[in-house]
């Protein structure tokens, strides 16, 4: 039997045995979550954090995708159903000028395709941004579906929460696009932040495994292609 397979068999077995809070704060990907965190935010131009809204949208392709998996892998999980409920076909962020009507139902990364159709770039841009997050999703969905489905509490837990109040340090949000791209970082600070009822607590229970490492950093990767001036 290879790795990937005994790997999905042990999350199949045990779903339930949850990662002390303490070792989840010491896990080599909680670095990486801090390096992300640490980046030069603040510096970011209004085309910049454009770029970076577009490196974002293929992270919420990949995130739906997980969430999907999670389903497939254990059926029978009431809160993992809940979670999906909160991150696909779900009105949670309308109304949204542009993006979804209020009580619209979408998938969080149908949201974030939307919202970077408020607002046309140049061609040679866009192929660049589209590369990006193309190798981006090729070393997401290179990984095993345990792996992808046990990445979940890492980042509804807390990590996105981070990392987006981090995002929100950039100080150009001018514009449909990025008003739009605004509201999706404050809605999802506001689903994710409850520690008793927020999203983290419908997939805590969840035990992360060391190749989570892998897609936090695949993710901050796409984060400074997409703006270099990020690691300056």
């Amino acid at each position: 039997m290879s790795a990937a397979r005994i790997q999905l068999q042990t999350a199949r077995e045990f779903p339930l045995d949850p990662q002390p809070e303490a070792s989840r704060e010491t896990a080599p990907y909680a670095q990486v979550i801090d390096e992300i965190c640490d980046l030069n935010w603040s510096a970011l131009s209004r085309d910049e954090l454009i770029d970076v809204a577009w490196a974002y949208y293929f992270f919420s392709v990949q995130f739906c995708e997980n969430v999907g998996i999670a389903r497939r892998l254990y059926p029978d999980d009431k809160r993992l159903e809940e979670l999906d409920r909160g991150e696909r076909d779900t009105d949670n962020l309308s109304p949204c000028t542009g993006v979804v009507d209020a009580g619209e139902r979408v998938d969080h990364d149908e949201f974030m395709r939307r919202a970077l159709n408020l607002e046309a770039i140049n061609e040679i841009r866009r192929r660049r941004l589209l590369t990006i997050g193309a190798a981006y999703l090729g070393k997401v969905r290179a990984a095993d579906d345990a792996t992808r489905a046990l990445s979940l509490p890492t980042y509804e837990d807390g990590g996105l929460e981070r990392v987006f109040r981090s995002i929100l340090r950039a100080r150009r949000w001018d514009g449909p696009l990025l008003q739009a791209f605004k509201h999706f970082l404050v809605g999802h600070i506001a689903l994710d932040s409850n520690p008793v009822e927020g999203h983290g607590s419908l997939c805590r229970h969840l035990p992360p495994n060391a190749q989570v490492f892998d897609l936090w950093l695949a993710f901050k990767q796409s984060l400074v292609a997409a703006a270099p001036v990020l690691a300056r």
